[in-house]
């Protein structure tokens, strides 16, 4: 049996409420910039929560043409953008493709895919009938449309697959990925995160759970608050983001430049509760724990930690604990950014959101900071804080954790440090 394959990233895309493309998201992040604002649309009004984080300025037609955009979600459009910028950086967007198209995966991670068109379309069934019903809605409506549409649009032969796991659903899908090109099924996976649940039925179903922050509509900056004492719920967010990976053998051969190392990963299940995480955080603590021993890492290995930090009262002390348990005396000395309190929530996607940050963190030596941490519950962990700190890391652990008892964690390392982080 040949022996594990190195994986590394070589593209990076993004359209979020924090920018329209990767640089421009890590460009407000890094800077402190929240995007939380009142949300923009008649179909809010009247809702018990009228704040969130909104893509504004993406033009579609810049992407796709306009008989395809008018037959997909916004959300998909978001997709298929953030991963032609992937494809753009590594030198694998347009000319002679760089590879053997049977070999090349697409993977769409969403927690509910293009939720849209199937809440139009019940709407039209009710108003007009059912012939009226979109025709497209069998085609592009469900959660793995977006892979299909990848896959035909670059002529990539590999799976191309939906992974909904809620909101751990991007880091899994990249730990998929690391999986399918370590043990050579794949010389290279196009890995996407998308959600939009920024409507009247998804808000008000999470408000009704109390998982949504309130209370904060004259201002909405700041309302996401993770790991203070005066933390809420989260504040949702859509977009989407794209990470290329691919075999650090293969993108040598192809001249593509190596941005970072993806190490390792874990996953593993609460078998707890619907919503509510272990409260000793022992499925993520396990996860974080298979991530470092599947990238051959100690806990003192981890340079900065990208908490899942949601700003949920139980979902934040759950995961320190988890932290604490899976790194032991050296967590609350490994500095930590909770870039939602920035970037909102954005559900299936954070998790590619969020690798695509860390792999920025890698490259400048930045931690972004944390927001609105006016007040900490828990005083002795090294949260980032006020502007980002100019610090080289050489690891960045990001950790995802879903309704469900869904739990991820990636270990993403500097492509040039040679080895284990």
């Amino acid at each position: 049996m040949s022996a594990p394959r190195d994986v590394v990233v070589t593209g990076l895309g993004a359209i979020t409420p924090s920018g329209l493309s990767a640089e421009q998201l890590w460009d407000s992040v890094s800077h402190g910039r929240s995007v939380i604002a009142r949300l923009e649309g008649e179909q809010f009004d009247g809702l018990p929560v009228r704040i969130g984080g909104q893509v504004r300025g993406f033009d579609p037609e810049t992407v796709l043409e306009r008989s395809l955009l008018r037959r997909l979600s916004p959300v998909q459009q978001w997709a298929i953008a953030a991963a032609d910028q992937a494809l753009a950086q590594a030198g694998a967007l347009g000319g002679e493709p760089p590879w053997d198209p049977a070999r090349v995966s697409v993977i769409a991670a969403t927690g509910s895919g293009p939720v849209d068109a199937m809440q139009d379309a019940t709407r039209i069934l009710d108003a007009r009938g059912p012939r009226a019903v979109p025709l497209t809605l069998s085609m592009h409506g469900a959660p793995d449309a977006a892979a299909a549409l990848l896959s035909q649009r670059h002529g990539l032969r590999g799976p191309a697959q939906g992974l909904s796991v809620t909101c751990a659903s991007g880091t899994i899908a990249l730990g998929e990925a690391l999986r399918r090109i370590r043990h050579g099924y794949a010389d290279a996976v196009l890995v996407v995160g998308m959600e939009d649940c920024l409507n009247g039925v998804n808000l008000s179903s999470n408000a009704n759970l109390r998982a949504l922050a309130t209370g904060y509509d004259d201002a909405p900056e700041a309302a996401s608050r993770p790991f203070d004492r005066a933390r809420n719920g989260f504040v949702m967010s859509a977009g989407a983001a794209a990470v290329l990976v691919e075999s650090a053998e293969h993108a040598a051969s192809r001249g593509a430049t190596a941005l970072a190392r993806l190490a390792g990963f874990g996953a593993s299940s609460d078998a707890y509760h619907p919503t509510a995480p272990h409260p000793q955080g022992l499925g993520a603590a396990q996860a974080i724990r298979d991530c470092l021993a599947d990238a051959g890492a100690r806990p003192s290995d981890v340079g900065h930690l990208n908490a899942h930090g949601t700003g949920t009262p139980a979902g934040d002390t759950a995961e320190l604990l988890a932290f604490e348990a899976a790194l032991g005396p050296a967590a609350r000395t490994i500095p930590i950014s909770a870039t939602k309190s920035l970037t909102g929530h954005l559900l299936g996607a954070s998790g590619v959101v969020e690798a695509v940050i860390s792999v920025l963190t890698l490259r400048d030596g930045l931690l972004p900071p944390t927001l609105n941490l006016d007040d900490p519950e828990f005083p002795d962990w090294d949260v980032v804080t006020g502007t980002a700190r100019s610090v080289r890391v050489d690891s960045v652990l990001s950790t995802s954790f879903g309704f469900g008892g869904h739990n991820g964690a990636v270990l993403l390392a500097r492509a040039d440090d040679g080895g284990t982080p």
